[in-house]
């Protein structure tokens, strides 16, 4: 309907167009051809009343009543074929004359069939822009809201994407309530295993105070895995939902270093392995302090896990872009099917402990990404895994 609707519209408008070309030309002919018809006349009684002042009243009163009688009446044409005079002898208009007429009226036609179609193809452009701006407001979060413009072309596809929008809107709606169930869950089921954790571990002290059988010492090593796995699930129901904020401040990248490897000695004595930190100078990044360091320390303990007695180095360096730590150790490296997978939560690599959950290398790239900072993995040239941190400066 809309279609065949614009066509109309848009044939009307030639034909408008051209029948006002045509009336500007006829009307431009028209009064061309007057004056050529009264230069004419001017020149003919000119010579007359020159040659004859007597005729003055002749000529004026044969002017008179030609003007007023109707076309054709009289018998002009006759007298002057008599005298040997065709029409082809009195051209009103010169060629070049007419031809400029003529050129003229296709131009006028011309130019405002082109004023319709570029004002056409302005609103056109008009609702292509408001569209565009509709898709960025809902790209910045903005609500959608359809024009008022009335009913066109883009009517359609402006519904079309409203529809879709709203759809995307809906589905977004329900991931993040998703996500937000699954972290509440997962918070829950937290808090139920650490009540029988703690009860269990009570038990456990007092059994080993009084006796000493063997398999104490291991019921003990596996409370306080399970006692560390259900921390670790705590605090990724608190990332998952959102409820973990970071207080970003101005720390030195030496001092979160050095705090990271005190908290690992017990780590370091269990594995005989030892942490190398060169003196940086005051090197600041914009980052949490507490959080930051407990996601150094994680990578910290994957390299003393997989090199025990080696060293486990660090180094930092700065530019206007970002600041880069590297932590790096001196072992065997990742497997190779391993480093795809090495930040995925609860994945456990090839070499990896008994009694580890696969959740710290996972838990240490939510911290750092949720910090403007990135976190990845790869195996060094000179042997052994690298970690390298990037916090970006804007």
């Amino acid at each position: 309907m809309n279609s065949h609707k614009n066509v109309l519209i848009t044939l009307g408008l030639v034909l408008s167009v051209s029948l006002l070309a045509a009336s500007t030309a006829a009307g431009l002919v028209s009064y061309s051809y007057s004056r050529a018809s009264f230069a004419l006349a001017n020149a003919i009684c000119r010579q007359i009343i020159e040659q004859g002042p007597e005729a003055r009243e002749i000529v004026s009163a044969a002017l008179k009543e030609y003007t007023q009688s109707s076309p054709g009446s009289t018998s002009e044409a006759a007298v002057l074929s008599t005298l040997g005079y065709q029409v082809s002898d009195f051209p009103v208009l010169p060629r070049r004359q007419i031809a400029f007429l003529t050129a003229a009226g296709w131009l006028a036609g011309l130019s405002l069939f082109l004023s319709a179609f570029l004002s056409q193809n302005r609103a056109a452009n008009q609702r292509i822009r408001a569209l565009s701006q509709s898709l960025e407001q809902v790209n910045s979060g903005k609500a959608l809201i359809l024009s008022a413009s009335g009913e066109d072309d883009f009517s359609r596809l402006e519904d079309e994407i409203y529809k879709t929008v709203t759809s995307l809107y809906h589905t977004r709606d329900q991931a993040v309530q998703a996500k937000k169930d699954f972290a509440e869950n997962l918070s829950n089921i937290a808090h139920q295993i650490k009540t029988p954790l703690t009860a269990a571990s009570l038990i456990l002290q007092r059994m080993t105070q009084d006796s000493a059988h063997p398999d104490l010492e291991q019921a003990k090593k596996q409370l306080l895995r399970l006692t560390d796995l259900a921390e670790s699930l705590l605090l990724l129901s608190r990332l998952d939902a959102g409820a973990l904020v970071f207080q970003r401040e101005e720390a030195d990248v030496l001092t979160l270093l050095v705090l990271a490897a005190d908290n690992l000695q017990e780590h370091s004595s269990r594995f005989g392995a030892s942490v190398e930190i060169p003196e940086l100078g005051e090197i600041l990044i914009s980052a949490d302090r507490d959080w930051t360091m407990e996601a150094l320390i994680n990578l910290m303990k994957n390299c003393m896990e997989h090199n025990p007695g080696g060293t486990v180095h660090c180094s930092c360096t700065q530019n206007p872009l970002y600041t880069e730590i590297l932590i790096w150790d001196e072992g065997d490296g990742f497997a190779r099917e391993d480093l795809p997978h090495l930040f995925e939560r609860f994945y456990r690599g090839k070499n990896v402990r008994e009694d580890g959950a696969g959740i710290g290398l996972a838990l240490a790239r939510e911290i750092i990404e949720r910090q403007n900072g990135t976190l990845r993995a790869e195996n060094r040239a000179q042997g052994g895994a690298l970690f390298e941190i990037r916090f970006y400066r804007h």
